[in-house]
């Protein structure tokens, strides 16, 4: 069976802007028959994410995550439905998804390596489980908890950056269901700030384009800041820091700012910002979600209990075809999204 799959065409390099030719469609032969414990999967959604860009490097800096080979099929997280199953615990018509499925229209996977999921969860939203129902709402949800220390009741205030992406726009919606009674958002468009106040339920929002940053934010946060969802890491996230309270908390989710350049994770702080952050005893620890994998099951159930309730709002951006996979990666590297990019590969849940 002849299907078509993408490609690592070329790496960007370590301080490059990864752009749409690094990736290629190709076609390739897969086989009609499958193995005892295999499973045939028609992909339906996959999704691009920021942690990527260091899989486009020859070494990802990481031990967990390995690097995307050239001229190697490029995997991510995807959803999909099983057409053929020998697998004892998969049947035909499940929908399934995994952190590494290929970025292919079709292909013959290891049962073993994917997760049954409830489409009820989502209700038929099948790629929410790339998003909100997915890791980047149990990287919002397990870290606002584990490293935000938020107590309800206690009068905090809640800034996010990159608070329209994937894990902000879900991020700053968490903050408020645990307790924050202020919310305020940093992003880079207009739209994006009147989709936050507007729909998403933040009290503020600021363009960091537009005007200075620093009134803004003094502006919007007359107490000061106690908890500090962390996106994107550089200059932003130096000025956040300037107006943080005594012990109040960072959450360390990304630094996208610096994804393009060769430095360590999470990057050093310039010296006048550390020196804040000592003095008024800020925490600023690495966060990994993986670290947390026994909390997995009961978060997917309460980020899926507040959707159904109407009090988390889900945000996405949709690309078809898996020839955009590419675009759709450029694009959510430099802001295109709304919330999470998702690309859609098939519609069909027919069989």
């Amino acid at each position: 069976m002849i299907v078509q799959q993408v490609v690592l065409n070329s790496r960007p390099g370590k301080n490059g802007n990864p752009v749409a030719e690094n990736f290629q469609l190709e076609e390739v032969s897969i086989p009609d028959t499958i193995n005892e414990g295999q499973v045939q999967v028609r992909t339906l959604y996959l999704s691009v994410d920021p942690y990527m860009r260091c899989r486009m490097n020859e070494d990802t800096g990481t031990d967990y995550i390995a690097p995307w080979q050239l001229s190697q099929v490029v995997d991510g997280g995807g959803v999909g439905i099983i057409e053929l199953s020998k697998h004892t615990n998969l049947t035909k018509g499940d929908f399934v998804t995994s952190f590494y499925w290929p970025w292919q229209t079709k292909a013959i996977l290891d049962g073993n390596s994917l997760e049954k999921v409830d489409a009820q969860l989502v209700d038929g939203h099948l790629s929410y489980f790339l998003g909100a129902i997915g890791m980047p709402g149990l990287t919002s949800l397990i870290g606002v908890q584990e490293k935000g220390h938020v107590t309800a009741g206690s009068n905090q205030t809640m800034v996010v950056s990159g608070a329209a992406g994937a894990c902000g726009s879900l991020a700053g919606q968490i903050g408020r269901l645990l307790g924050c009674s202020r919310v305020v958002g940093i992003c880079g468009t207009q739209e994006k700030c009147l989709i936050l106040t507007s729909e998403l339920g933040f009290d503020a929002a600021i363009n960091y384009k537009k005007g200075n940053v620093a009134e803004q934010l003094r502006e919007s946060c007359p107490a000061g800041v106690d908890v500090y969802f962390d996106n994107v890491g550089g200059d932003i996230s130096d000025t956040v820091i300037s107006q943080m309270n005594q012990n109040s908390h960072i959450i360390l989710c990304g630094q996208i700012s610096q994804y393009n350049k060769d430095v360590p994770y999470p990057p050093p702080l310039p010296p006048a910002i550390e020196a804040i952050q000592k003095e008024r005893n800020i925490t600023r620890e690495r966060f990994m979600v993986l670290n947390y994998k026994d909390k997995f099951e009961p978060g997917i159930l309460q980020l899926s209990q507040w959707f159904k309730e109407g009090k988390l709002k889900i945000k996405e951006t949709v690309i078809n075809g898996l020839e955009n996979m590419g675009a759709a990666f450029q694009s959510m590297m430099t802001g295109g999204n709304i919330g999470k990019q998702i690309v859609c590969i098939s519609k069909d849940i027919s069989l």
